[in-house]
């Protein structure tokens, strides 16, 4: 599980932006919480992150021709089986919007799709 960074969306594949879009959405789910080494940084912050950070996901798959379901663009939405936030307060959205996404990790990306196969 990565989120990838967000300088990276527009140019990510097909498979690599849906399934970061179903990282997300398990991620604002019950997976909220959950330690997974590579991304356990994201609950350090509010979850109000994850749902912009998603909402970038979101936007580029839209511009894409992609329909997700549009509850995702509820902050406190968490999925069909998990039960909302109750007013999860809104933050000014920063760049990166992770501290963690920074040059050096934005190259760990670019490598890590390399051994993919996916050179940007």
């Amino acid at each position: 599980m990565r989120l990838w960074h967000e300088d990276l969306l527009s140019n990510l594949p097909r498979q690599q932006l849906l399934g970061q879009h179903r990282e997300c959405a398990a991620l604002r789910g019950n997976g909220w919480g959950k330690p997974h080494a590579t991304i356990n940084y994201i609950f350090d912050y509010s979850p109000y992150k994850l749902f912009q950070y998603h909402m970038l996901v979101i936007t580029e798959m839209e511009e894409r021709g992609y329909h997700p379901d549009t509850l995702w663009k509820n902050a406190n939405y968490r999925g069909k089986n998990c039960l909302p936030f109750h007013d999860l307060q809104p933050l000014q959205r920063t760049h990166p919007i992770y501290p963690e996404h920074n040059d050096a990790y934005l190259s760990e990306c670019i490598q890590n799709l390399k051994t993919k196969g996916i050179f940007l």
